[in-house]
């Protein structure tokens, strides 16, 4: 099981958990933090973009050219950060179990 410390677009802390191996997407989807989750994981939608606390972006893989396309064309509409990601592709673990993100505004 996995712990996710979450701010939610209202700016409320919250901490979720994992019931396993899953996309971070799916657990902040299914906590009701804003996050919808639209495309199902494919990396077209952007719904899903989370800002990752610095401390924790350095753990994760990099991001794939999908990903990364996805978070550019974001960036026309909210701030994109060094630390973005979409939620999507990240897959949770207990690697990552307290992993802090912060729910993007919606674009």
């Amino acid at each position: 099981m996995a712990r996710v410390e979450v701010v939610t677009r209202d700016g409320e802390s919250r901490t979720l958990e994992s019931t396993g191996a899953c996309p971070l997407m799916e657990v902040l989807r299914d906590g009701s933090t804003g996050v919808e989750g639209t495309c199902g994981g494919m990396c077209s939608c952007g719904t899903c973009h989370v800002y990752v606390a610095p401390e924790w972006a350095g753990k994760l893989p990099e991001r794939s050219e999908d990903e990364a396309m996805m978070l550019e064309a974001l960036g026309d509409f909210v701030e994109v950060r060094p630390t973005s990601r979409l939620a999507c592709q990240i897959e949770l673990d207990d690697g990552l179990s307290g992993i802090a993100v912060e729910v993007a505004p919606e674009a």
